[in-house]
């Protein structure tokens, strides 16, 4: 059960990659990374965003691939990102935070919904390596915002779902990386 939050966490961060390019760009969509800071609304708006990309993007693998061990990792990421998002709404209600999501705005930022169309209309082996490739990305960049969140959060209940989501992201990576060579 355990192992299934930091799946989640992965998911929950496909988004981040945009965002943690914009560092320094306080106009920029996306969570404010500076001097290896998180700030906790930026967290608090990625993740839910990455978790649904994360979810989604795994049912269509699921749908679309031909590859047994490819429809077996999207099935792991649809299982752990659902806990994830479980676990991040618990952590949100009992953190300090005034940070808030946005609960009438879209489902998915443009990035992530424009992801989400590429690979609908991908098919075969194409579908396998954008699909592989967007989950190698995502979860560079969720090891990287989880981490440093961890590490300068100013939310302890958010710090310590950081903490705990860390180490399946890391896992994820790592599965995801094996999945690329076994494509390649």
């Amino acid at each position: 059960m355990k192992t299934l939050l930091p799946l989640v966490a992965v998911a929950l961060l496909a988004g981040a990659p945009a965002a943690l390019a914009q560092s320094d760009n306080s106009d920029a969509v996306g969570p404010m990374v500076t001097e290896n800071k998180v700030d906790t609304q930026s967290f608090v708006t990625t993740v839910p965003n990455a978790n649904t990309f994360e979810i989604e993007s795994s049912k269509l693998a699921q749908e679309k691939s031909a590859s047994a061990d490819v429809k077996a990792f999207a099935a792991q990421m649809i299982k752990d990102h659902g806990k994830a998002g479980e676990d991040f709404k618990a952590a949100l209600s009992q953190g300090q935070t005034t940070a808030s999501i946005k609960p009438a705005g879209p489902a998915l930022q443009p990035k992530e919904q424009q992801m989400l169309d590429e690979l609908k209309s991908a098919s075969g082996k194409e579908f396998d390596a954008k699909y592989i490739k967007m989950q190698t990305d995502a979860h560079k960049d969720a090891v990287a915002l989880f981490s440093t969140y961890a590490k300068s959060g100013d939310d302890p209940a958010m710090k310590e779902f950081a903490k705990k989501t860390l180490p399946v992201l890391k896992m994820h990576e790592k599965h995801v990386k094996e999945l690329a060579v076994a494509h390649q």
